[in-house]
């Protein structure tokens, strides 16, 4: 949830970020790269953790009809969130001339999927879940139709893609449902292993963790599959290594997934022998994710403003529309260090809201729409 923050305040905020992709080796510095790079992280994990959070929720419940009940209306009222407060939040757009399907719908829609598998065993839909991941990009390559409705339902599906109206609207998928379906039914699958005792838990998740790097630089040293990007030689040893990294999320290929969610359970291997002080501050973030999300959002887009008022923008420079979120054509905005800064200033600024949260549900557990906040 942290780490999020940064990608979005670089987003929003980076004098080169309207004009510029990060990961562009030819424009780029590693400094920018590696800040893009690192929030990579966050979409897979997101999504994973989240089929783990509905194996433990399904387990607790002991009820299948209750664990779809829960799993469909959390899923329903994500996406109404995503094309609503969320997508607001993105342009501050009244007329919404642009939707977008990012990873909270992409969550959503999974639960909704979700919660009709959940009579098939948990390896089962942890394997469908594998062969979506290791065979999804079998499929990037066949041809869009032609046909509006076709469109529509592939461009959801299976590939990010712009629809576009005679009345001004538009609709992208940057989130297209199956690949990220795979990562959370394989999450779903893996929710056994933390009712395991912390031990043989950790061990699993090192070699899980080992296991999916490994793969990912033998599959990626190859070359031929596993991404639509390849890898090649650049101006020096960092930036061909930048290369070999520079993997693709939208939507996401086997090898981004098997990078990052190999960094992942590293991650949950380190944290389980990592109990202090700093840990538990991260941790109230995550305990009350999607507030989180929406606020950190409305925050960073009004900081925004900020910005360009003192650099002398004024309210006729602001552009809104199609993906026009306010920022001037002509600049605006700051270099990476000060995006550093105001990235830790909302980190701060949000903590004694995500706490004073976190206490009110837990004393409050009897209310259970607080359990779709």
């Amino acid at each position: 949830m942290v780490i999020m923050a940064l990608d979005h305040v670089r987003d929003f905020m980076h004098s080169t970020s309207i004009s510029q992709s990060p990961t562009n080796l030819q424009t780029t510095t590693t400094l920018l790269f590696m800040t893009r790079w690192v929030t990579h992280l966050c979409a897979p994990t997101f999504v994973f953790l989240s089929g783990v959070s509905a194996y433990i929720s399904f387990k607790r419940s002991n009820n299948i009809s209750v664990s779809r009940a829960f799993l469909l209306k959390r899923g329903i009222w994500l996406v109404i969130l995503e094309f609503t407060f969320i997508n607001f939040a993105l342009w501050y757009d009244i007329h919404f001339r642009l939707m977008i399907m990012e990873v909270i719908s992409a969550i959503g829609l999974s639960f909704i999927v979700l919660s009709f598998l959940l009579k098939l065993p948990s390896r089962i839909i942890g394997l469908i879940g594998l062969l979506i991941i290791f065979g999804h990009n079998l499929l990037q390559g066949i041809h869009i139709p032609s046909n509006p409705v076709a469109i529509f339902f592939f461009s959801v599906l299976l590939r990010p893609f712009m629809m576009s109206t005679t009345t001004g609207f538009s609709f992208f998928t940057a989130y297209p449902l199956v690949p990220w379906l795979g990562i959370m039914m394989a999450g779903f699958a893996c929710g056994e292993f933390f009712e395991l005792p912390s031990e043989k838990r950790n061990k699993i998740f090192l070699k899980i963790g080992l296991s999916a790097l490994l793969l990912f630089i033998i599959i990626r040293f190859i070359n031929i599959y596993g991404d639509p990007s390849v890898w090649s030689r650049q101006k020096s040893a960092l930036f061909t290594f930048l290369s070999f990294i520079n993997t693709t999320k939208y939507p996401p290929s086997l090898l981004f997934t098997l990078l990052f969610l190999g960094i992942m359970f590293l991650l949950l291997f380190i944290s389980e022998k990592l109990k202090n002080r700093f840990t538990e501050i991260l941790s109230v973030y995550g305990r009350v994710p999607l507030l989180y999300f929406i606020l950190h959002l409305f925050i960073i887009h009004s900081l925004m403003f900020a910005m360009l008022y003192l650099q002398g923008f004024g309210v006729k420079d602001m552009v809104f529309g199609v993906f026009k979120n306010g920022r001037p054509e002509t600049g605006g905005g700051v270099q990476l260090p000060a995006i550093y800064l105001i990235w830790l200033s909302v980190i701060v600024l949000l903590y004694p809201v995500c706490k004073w949260y976190d206490r009110f549900k837990s004393e409050h557990k009897e209310k259970q729409l607080l359990r779709y906040l």
